[in-house]
């Protein structure tokens, strides 16, 4: 692929986007933003989106966008040998000062390795030096557990983008070198410098802590790092929507985030623990933005997994079906799905609605803290189909501790009482529609209460789906999407892994994504991350980031789950007492 093609494709893209930035480069740090991944996912995606206008809002940062082209675009960049350039002023990549990521999936770590081909980057923090631009990997993904791409990275940004860019431009302002501006880095609050630090192992390959090494003793390194987070957002803009484009999955939708974190703690959600303490974002700003995206949209999207947790939700709702818009929710939690919101959605056109059981019983529901009874969830179905919404999609896991086959009997009876109520309220419309279960294996997850537990083992699970399966075959109007245990393996080391998961990463990203032979290339012993249980470790590779959250905490709370002991959120105390047998 010559240059001018590739600056011909991104005028093309460009055209067809409202709201994109373009700043003179001049003397401001200059910064490629990576999503690893296509145009069409990495646009549909809130964090990078809000990454890009955070770095822009600095007036001494310009940001330019770069994303994984499409398969043949690929091919043909590969073949040439064509240097990567930056979508909105078809610069080489190469020759900005920053080269940074924003990474939300584990299946995009090898995505990263080839966009740091792509651009002619030594993949290797190590094998880099002045002259290259400085790699930088954010993202959800990177306070959960850097480690598995820390070799990659010069630096690793842990936490949320409102406190990481203005810290990253502080630091620019003053460094005088990118040796400096390392330490400088490393005393800001979420920045972890991988190369200050030296993983200890034990004889067993057991990891037993990280030591910072000479240069970052000399920088004072801190041991752990603490992750970067937003006191209040009081006054702070929503993230939301700034760049329009019909080449997105969302096209038309505006997305804006109305609360973060969860207070519910469910032991299996990193998510839950990692976005504490429950911030919502104010009202008014909410429909401002809104009210100004509307003549570019006609949906809206809110993003959160506790939507209902906004002590004005019922007023955001109303008001934007005022304005006209679609309104399609994240996952609704059930236990604060109430009547008027089902029926601004339904107002609103909404045909579907998602939520998560993650189980069939009552009893494992407990195991896993997810505060909600069979009782309640059929009562949120009734309140659903009796308020017009047609479908229903549902969140299952299996996997789960002390689960027996009789939970895996219990997903289907849930929902198959489920679609009772369903072809009740259908009878009268005269349209049927549909339930999706979407079923994965747990993966336990860092920075959770699993996170010491080994993943089930294979065999076991592989029995689980094949049972599964033959539960909810052949029933009309239901239909079941269930991960398969290969899949979920894979995941599960990335997920879990440390730093000598890294080779096993590049390899995978030459051979085009065969985990199996990448793992057998580089002598890899995958099971000792995914089936090996983890308590007795003095130390865990994600322990390098604080996250907030206490090991005794974790350990409690795996302890009650295995009591089958709920912890409530405040709010639910009083009303679910008549549920707990015991609280503490």
């Amino acid at each position: 692929m010559k240059s001018w093609e590739q600056r011909e494709r991104a005028l093309s893209v460009l055209s067809k986007e409202i709201g994109y930035i373009r700043k003179p480069h001049g003397d401001r740090l200059r910064v490629a933003l990576a999503f690893p991944n296509t145009y069409w996912v990495g646009m549909s995606n809130l964090g990078f989106q809000t990454v890009y206008r955070l770095f822009n809002d600095q007036a001494d940062i310009v940001c330019e966008r770069v994303f994984l082209p499409p398969k043949q675009e690929l091919a043909e960049l590969m073949a040439s040998k064509a240097e990567l350039v930056t979508l909105e002023s078809q610069t080489p990549v190469s020759e900005f000062d920053v080269f940074a990521f924003s990474v939300s999936f584990e299946w995009d770590y090898v995505n990263v390795l080839t966009l740091l081909r792509l651009a002619g980057l030594p993949r290797y923090a190590a094998q880099r030096s002045e002259r290259h631009p400085l790699v930088v990997i954010g993202g959800a993904v990177t306070f959960v557990n850097p480690e598995p791409l820390a070799p990659f990275a010069d630096v690793i940004a842990a936490g949320e983008g409102e406190v990481l860019v203005p810290a990253f431009e502080r630091a620019f302002a003053a460094a005088s070198g990118r040796a400096e501006m390392l330490r400088l880095l490393s005393r800001e609050r979420g920045f972890y410098i991988p190369s200050f630090y030296e993983p200890q192992y034990d004889g067993n390959g057991r990891l037993t802590g990280f030591a910072t090494n000479a240069a970052g003793a000399d920088a004072g390194a801190p041991v752990p790092v603490r992750k970067a987070a937003v006191k209040t957002t009081d006054a702070l803009d929503p993230p939301a929507t700034s760049i329009f484009t019909p080449d997105t999955e969302f096209g038309s939708r505006f997305l804006i985030e109305v609360v973060r974190g969860c207070a519910n703690l469910c032991r299996f959600c990193w998510a839950g623990y990692n976005y504490l303490p429950v911030r919502a974002f104010p009202a008014d700003r909410i429909l401002h933005l809104a009210e100004t995206a509307r003549v570019h949209a006609n949906r809206v999207g809110l993003v959160s997994i506790a939507l209902c947790d906004h002590p004005e939700i019922d007023r955001i709702l109303a008001r934007l079906l005022e304005m006209g818009y679609a309104i399609s929710p994240a996952s609704l939690r059930l236990d604060d799905l109430t009547e008027s919101i089902v029926r601004v959605l339904r107002k609103s056109g909404e045909r579907t609605i998602t939520i998560a059981p993650e189980t069939g019983s009552d009893r494992l529901r407990r195991v896993i803290n997810k505060t909600v009874t069979n009782d309640e969830i059929l009562d949120r179905a009734e309140l659903i189909f009796a308020n017009g919404i047609e479908n229903l999609k549902l969140y299952y896991m299996i996997g789960l501790p002390t689960e027996t086959d009789d939970d895996l009997v219990a997903i289907r009876d849930l929902t198959l009482q489920m679609r009772d109520r369903m072809l009740a309220h259908a009878k009268g419309r005269g349209t049927i529609g549909r339930i999706i279960g979407s079923v994965n294996p747990l993966i336990p997850k860092p920075g959770t209460a699993y996170q010491w537990l080994p993943m089930e083992d294979p065999a076991t699970i592989d029995r689980k789906i094949k049972r599964l399966r033959s539960l909810t075959a052949d029933i009309d109007n239901v239909y079941f999407n269930i991960k398969s245990e290969r899949h979920s393996y894979y995941q599960a080391l990335l997920s879990l892994g440390d730093r000598r998961v890294a080779p096993t990463i590049e390899a995978a990203e030459r051979n085009g994504q065969n985990w199996r032979a990448a793992v057998a290339e580089t002598g890899l012993d995958a099971d000792f991350y995914i089936f090996r249980d983890r308590t007795g470790d003095a130390a865990l590779p994600w322990d390098i980031i604080d996250g907030g959250m206490k090991a005794s905490f974790f350990h409690a709370e795996f302890d009650k789950g295995l009591r089958e002991e709920w912890t409530l959120p405040p709010k639910r105390q009083q009303e679910n007492a008549r549920l707990l047998p015991v609280i503490q």
